[in-house]
């Protein structure tokens, strides 16, 4: 199992990468045109030390795809996953002890290679669901980190910042300016989506122009690693139509390497 968050060392360091890995139509611009689809994490792996899996929020993972995730990937990357939709969008947190305990005994044999489980919740997810979170949080098996993001603007803010700053799970970031009181965790969870009408999102190429905003965001964190905080953040294939420029773009500004 991973170490629990009193053996785990808190270091100031950003964490970037994409929502998902899995796309043929990055063949040619990001992964080699020879590559086969079972070696692209192994590719994705040598630029960045991070991935969110967003194929959990459809079904819960057998041990033997997370076993594979796990051997594919150097000892230093991190897998941030959400949880099924089962729990956040079906059962909105009622009655869902049981997929909410195989998902995370899942995804714990990733073991030091395991980062935030995400709870994303559905814009139905409003003010009259709160009380649903407020009991589910406290309940989470201990020793993870957890992040939340809401989409619902009934819920209250201040209640929610509370909430989540009493269980030590982070907010998730999806706008900016992120403001001091909105740090709720030991770590930052960002999430850059993009517009979907905007942007096709499987051209394999970038098809707006998004690098002031990725500049904005790079400063961002910055100012967060300077108050030792670990920072998490993932692109979506709808911020530029390209995650992997995207996130280049970023450790470049924030003059990270590649992993070794």
């Amino acid at each position: 199992m991973a170490a629990p968050e009193s053996e785990r060392t808190t270091v100031a360091k950003a964490h970037i990468g994409t929502m998902g890995w899995s796309y043929t139509f990055w063949i040619g611009n990001f992964y080699p045109s020879e590559l086969k689809s079972k070696a692209f994490l192994a590719e994705y792996a040598k630029h960045f030390d991070t991935v969110e899996l967003d194929n959990t929020f459809y079904r819960i993972p057998s041990s033997n795809t997370v076993k594979a995730w796990k051997e594919q990937t150097p000892e230093s990357f991190l897998f941030s996953a959400k949880f099924p939709r089962i729990i956040t969008h079906v059962k909105m947190l009622r009655s869902c002890e049981t997929e909410t305990d195989i998902f995370i005994s899942r995804m714990v044999q990733l073991q030091n290679k395991l980062g935030p489980l995400l709870l994303q919740f559905p814009s139905t997810f409003g003010s009259k669901q709160f009380l649903l979170l407020q009991d589910f949080l406290p309940i989470l098996p201990k020793g993870y980190r957890y992040a939340v993001e809401v989409r619902n603007k009934t819920i209250d803010k201040e209640r929610l910042l509370r909430l989540l700053r009493d269980n030590g799970v982070s907010l998730v970031h999806v706008t900016l300016p992120i403001l001091q009181e909105e740090l709720t965790a030991e770590f930052v969870y960002m999430r850059l989506e993009g517009d979907r009408k905007k942007v096709d999102g499987t051209l394999g190429k970038t098809e707006v122009d998004r690098t002031e905003d990725i500049s904005k965001w790079a400063s961002q964190i910055t100012d967060i690693l300077n108050q030792k905080m670990e920072v998490f953040a993932y692109f979506s294939k709808f911020y530029s139509g390209f995650p992997p420029s995207d996130a280049q773009q970023i450790l470049d500004y924030l003059r990270i390497e590649k992993p070794s």
